[in-house]
C-alpha cells in the first residue's frame, strides 16, 4: 500500500494545497501505510529538534537585511559602480550584469531576489543599447545564481543547520567558487560580444570610478562587515546577521532612504518567507523520521555499493540528482529532502562536508536556470514578459559554462577549501 503515497501527494498538490501541507500529509499517510503509526507519538519532538538549531536564527535576519537594502535604493549605486569598472569594454553591459550580481550577492543571498531586481533594471537598459531581449534575460538569469554562493547565503545557512557544519566555513568557502562562476560567465559574454558585435558604453556615459566607488561604499560595507566579523571571530553568523540589519538600515539613508511603509513591507515579507521555510522544515522532518525508521539511507548506500559506482561515480550521480531537483523543487525543499539521505553516504566515501555543501548548493542553483521549470528563468520571463522557451534556449550556453565550473569544483576541492583552511575556520 505504500505505493499509494506518491499518488496521494500528487493529488494534494494538484488541489492547490501548499507544498508544506502536501509533504506533511504524505508523510503522515506513509507512517500509517508502512505500519509505523505508533512512532507518530514522538514526531513533535523530532520536528522541534529539526528547527531548534541556533544557526537558523540568522536566516530571517539575513532575509530582512536583504529586504531593507533592496528597498533602500542600493540597486542604482551598485550598477553605477559595475558600469564604472567594466562598462567601457565591448559587451560592457553584459559584464555589468554579472558584476552587479556579485555585488548583490553580498546583500540578499537570494537568486530569485537578484533575478527580479536586475530584470527590472538591467534588462531594459541592455535592450535600449541594442542587445536582444532574450540575451539580456538569459545573462540576468544565469548571473543571479551567484547570489546564494557568495556570502551571505541563505541556502548555505540551511545546509549548515541540516548537516551541523560550520556556517562561517561555508560562507568563506563560497567566495572562490562564486568569483570563478562570475569569471566563466564573463568569458561567455565576451565571446558573444565579439561574435555579435555588442555595443560598449562610451567614456562620457559611464560614471567616473572614484565617485561611483565612494557612493557604493555603504552598500559594499555590508558583506565586508558580515564576512570580516565572522572570520576575525568578533561575531557568530547569527550576531553578524543582526549587525547586517542595523548596517542595512544605516546604509539605506545614504541613498533614497527607507520609509516606514517600506520597512513594514520588508518585515512582512521576511515573516512570510521565514514561516514558509520553517513549516517546510517541519514537514520534511516527518519524512526524515520515517526514512530513519525504514533505514532508507542504508538501503541507498547498499544499492550504490552493489552498483559499484565508487566515490567519484556516486558524487557525479548525486550531482545529477540535485540538478534535477533544482529544476522541479523549491531549493529549501530539495535540500531538506535529499541532503539527509545522500550527504552521509558521500561523507562516508571521503567527501569533506564544507566542500560537499558548496557543490550541492551550486548544482541546485544550476537547476534554477535549467528548463523545463527553472525558477530563475520563470522569474525573469514573468518580470520582462518574454517568451519562456526563447529565454530557455538563450540561457543554454551560460548553463554549459556553469556545468564546467561545477565539474572543476567537484574535482578540485581546494577551490572551496583553501580560504576556510587558511583562515583557521576548517581543518
Amino acid at each position: 500500500m505504500i505505493w499509494l503515497v506518491p499518488f496521494a501527494a500528487a493529488a494534494l498538490l494538484a488541489s492547490g494545497l501548499a507544498l508544506a501541507y502536501v509533504i506533511g500529509g504524505a508523510a503522515v499517510l506513509a507512517f500509517f501505510l508502512s505500519d509505523n503509526a505508533r512512532y507518530l507519538a514522538i514526531l513533535p519532538q523530532k520536528v522541534f529538534s529539526q528547527i531548534s538549531v541556533f544557526a537558523l536564527l540568522s536566516m530571517p535576519l539575513f532575509i530582512l537585511a536583504g529586504e531593507i537594502m533592496n528597498r533602500g535604493g542600493v540597486t542604482r549605486a551598485l550598477i553605477d559602480l559595475a558600469m564604472a569598472i567594466v562598462g567601457r569594454v565591448r559587451g560592457g553591459l553584459g559584464h555589468v550584469n554579472v558584476l552587479t550580481s556579485v555585488f548583490f550577492a553580498g546583500i540578499s543571498g537570494s537568486a530569485t531576489a537578484d533575478a527580479a531586481a536586475l530584470s527590472n533594471t538591467l534588462v531594459p537598459a541592455m535592450q535600449e543599447r541594442g542587445y536582444s531581449q532574450t540575451y539580456a534575460g538569459a545573462i540576468t538569469a544565469a548571473s543571479a545564481i551567484i547570489g546564494p554562493i557568495v556570502p551571505p547565503s541563505i541556502i548555505l545557512i540551511f545546509y549548515g543547520a541540516i548537516m551541523q557544519t560550520s556556517v562561517a566555513a561555508l560562507f568563506v568557502a563560497g567566495i572562490g567558487p562564486g568569483l570563478l562562476l562570475a569569471a566563466a560567465l564573463m568569458v561567455v559574454n565576451a565571446f558573444y560580444a565579439w561574435r555579435d558585435e555588442h555595443p560598449r558604453i562610451e567614456k562620457g556615459e559611464a560614471p567616473p570610478l572614484m565617485p561611483a566607488l565612494v557612493r557604493a561604499l555603504p552598500a559594499l560595507a555590508l558583506p565586508l562587515i558580515i564576512v570580516g566579523g565572522i572570520v576575525l571571530g568578533w561575531m557568530t553568523p547569527t550576531e553578524a546577521a543582526a549587525v547586517a540589519v542595523l548596517v542595512a538600515m544605516i546604509a539605506s539613508n545614504f541613498y533614497s532612504g527607507l520609509s516606514l511603509a517600506d520597512l513594514l513591507e520588508g518585515l512582512r515579507r521576511t515573516a512570510t518567507l521565514t514561516g514558509s521555510i520553517f513549516i517546510i522544515l517541519c514537514a520534511v522532518a516527518a519524512f526524515g523520521h520515517l526514512a530513519a525508521l525504514e533505514r532508507v539511507p542504508q538501503a541507498i548506500a547498499t544499492m550504490i555499493t552493489d552498483l559499484g559506482l565508487g566515490p567519484v561515480g556516486f558524487m557525479l550521480a548525486m550531482n545529477l540528482l540535485f540538478i534535477i531537483g533544482g529544476m522541479f523543487l523549491d531549493i529549501t525543499v530539495a535540500l531538506a529532502l535529499v541532503v539527509p539521505l545522500l550527504a552521509p553516504i558521500a561523507l562516508a566515501n571521503g567527501a569533506d562536508p564544507v566542500h560537499l555543501g558548496i557543490v550541492i548548493c551550486f548544482n541546485l542553483m544550476v537547476g534554477t536556470v535549467t528548463p523545463p521549470f527553472g525558477g530563475c528563468l520563470l522569474i525573469v520571463s514573468t518580470v520582462t514578459g518574454m517568451n519562456y522557451w526563447k529565454l530557455a534556449r538563450a540561457v543554454i550556453p551560460f548553463v554549459l559554462a556553469q556545468l564546467v565550473v561545477l565539474a572543476i569544483l567537484i574535482f578540485v576541492p581546494e577551490i572551496s577549501l583553501y580560504l576556510p583552511r587558511a583562515m583557521g575556520l576548517w581543518n
